[in-house]
This record gives structure tokens, sequence and C-alpha cells, in this order.
């Protein structure tokens, strides 16, 4: 352990000049480390590459027609200065939004929708707003990782970010006071902030976004925002779920061309799942739902090597 120490100081010596290391201490989170200008870190977050959910790292990062970046950066609110072009997804990827392990979502606060996704005031408006009053606690609505918690010069304020094990981040701007920082572990339901007017802002309110690399979508599209829960553990990402002020999937009542064009794949009576059992192989899986492992493998955007992990969802059909 002391050795293991020592490397650590030897790797932040040469790295940072202003610090290094003076203790390290166990806490509830873990160990941590004490730097010389009084800062602190997790032990675990030191090299950390910000990847939460492999999978999806694993379908952009091999595929060179994409060029899709997302760094892990507690100092930029943008890991990719927007420049993901969603307009490039040519297939319909499956991401599920509560997986067996993190399947609680809470909403970030029990407030009226005031503003929705959209065009608004010469502008688009890329998240909802909910009405509350300044020092009105903020949750996490899903486990993770807080990548952003300082004031933002853009017009959001004090902000958070929290990059979740789905493969999305959510966006809490306008805040008062900061109840977590950088790096911190949250679950679902935990306090991350109090609500209020910082920022480019009017009156006090939470502004809440939901992206993807980087790339707004609708909330709408995951949250029924007036029961306060998730329309559906499954979210089917396709380039038109990013389009500026897009309505959401269940908006459009089947006879607009866009709806047409995802029916097959996102309607919920072609839709069939199955539970990852132990022992399961795709093998299996495909035999028992009539179905073969080339097809499992496309409508759930995984590979034929991929490590199936047990009470997952994998859709079928």
């Amino acid at each position: 352990m002391k050795y293991y120490v020592f490397s650590i100081i030897i790797f932040c010596y040469f790295n940072s000049f202003s610090q290094f290391i003076v203790d390290t201490v166990e806490t509830d989170q873990g160990k941590i480390v004490l730097y010389s200008d009084r800062s602190w870190e997790l032990l675990s977050d030191i090299g950390f590459d910000g990847i939460m959910n492999e999978e999806i790292y694993e379908k952009f990062s091999s595929d060179t027609n994409y060029n899709f970046v997302q760094t892990w950066d507690n100092e930029t609110c943008f890991t990719s200065e927007r420049n993901n072009d969603m307009s490039k997804l040519k297939d319909t990827l499956w991401l599920c939004v509560g997986d067996s392990i993190h399947s609680k979502f809470v909403m970030p606060f029990n407030g009226f929708v005031t503003s929705h996704y959209g065009f608004r005031k010469g502008r688009y408006h890329n998240g909802i707003d909910i009405d509350l009053n300044t020092g009105d606690t903020i949750r996490s609505c899903w486990s993770g990782k807080v990548r952003y918690a300082k004031y933002n010069e853009g017009g959001f304020g004090n902000l958070v970010i929290i990059r979740h094990y789905n493969g999305l981040e959510t966006f809490y701007a306008h805040l008062s006071k900061f109840l977590v920082a950088s790096n911190s572990e949250v679950k679902a339901g935990d306090p991350i902030a109090l609500g209020g007017n910082t920022g480019r802002s009017r009156g006090s309110h939470l502004h809440f976004e939901m992206r993807f690399y980087d790339a707004p979508m609708n909330p709408e599209e995951i949250i029924d925002v007036y029961n306060k829960n998730l329309k559906d553990q499954n979210l089917f990402v396709h380039k038109g779920l990013f389009r500026p002020g897009a309505k959401p999937t269940d908006f459009y009542d089947g006879h607009s061309e866009h709806s047409a064009s995802i029916a097959s794949v996102s309607s919920p009576k072609n839709r069939k799942y199955y539970k990852v059992r132990s022992g399961d192989t795709l093998s299996q899986i495909a035999v028992r739902n009539n179905t073969t492992i080339t097809k499992l493998c496309q409508i759930n955007g995984i590979r034929r090597n991929t490590t199936l992990q047990i009470g997952k969802q994998l859709r079928v059909r």
C-alpha cells in the first residue's frame, strides 16, 4: 500500500508542479487523496476516462464514420464543443434508460412545467423549465457521476451536469446552491442542489436538459412530466430525436412521415422483450424467441461476443 500511494505521489508531482499529495483518508465514498492546495480527489477518480456505458462507447468508438467525442471534463460544459453530428446516425440504437442495477428514476423536482422543449423567443429552448421557489431541493433523476458543478457563463448560471450509466447526461441549471461536487457519485433521488434564479433567468425555476453525446433531446421523449415517471425503460435513439424542437415520438398520430419511418422500431405493440437469466446465451435466447442471433444483435446494438448481464432486458422483436 505504501508503494501504491508513493507511485501516485510521483504521478501527481510530474503532472502538476504546484500540487502534490499530503495525505490519504478513508471516507464513506472510498479513499480520497488530499493535495497541498487543500483540494481533494477520490483515489478511484485518478485517471477516470468518463466511460459509464461500455456498450455505447464501443458502438461509437469502433465506427470511424461517427467520430463522436465524449471526454470527462470538469471544467467544460460541452465536451465535444457541440461537434457531434447526430445527422450521421443511420441506424436506430436501443438504449435502456434503467437497467436492473440502476433502474430507479426520480423527477428532479415535483413542480409544474412552465416551458417545454422547442422554439421560444427567437431561439431553441433545449430543455424544459420546472417552476419552483429558490431553495427548493433538486434531485438527481438517475444514478451516475457528477461531471460538472460550477457557475457557467453561457447562461446556465450555477449548473450541475451528471453523466449516467445509461449513456445520457442531465443538466440542472439556474441553481442557488450546490450540494455536490465534481466527480461525486450520486444515486437516483439524491439531493444535488437547491433551486434558484442564477444566470440567464427571469424568476426562480429549474432548467432541465437531457443530452446524448452533447446533443439535446426532448426530455418528454423519456419522461411523462404530468405523472412524474418514465414513459418507458427503453429509448430508441435515431437522428430524428435531435432535430431542434422535435416532438416526442408518442406525440405523432401515426400519419406523419416521421412517425411512419420509426413505427416499426418504436411502437409498443410491435416490441417484445426478454429478461436475461443466469446461463443464457444469445443462441438460446434466439431459439426460445423464434429469431436469430444476427437480428438480436442488430436491434439491441450489441455484438455476438457481448457479455450478457443477468436481469437486463433484450429486445427480441
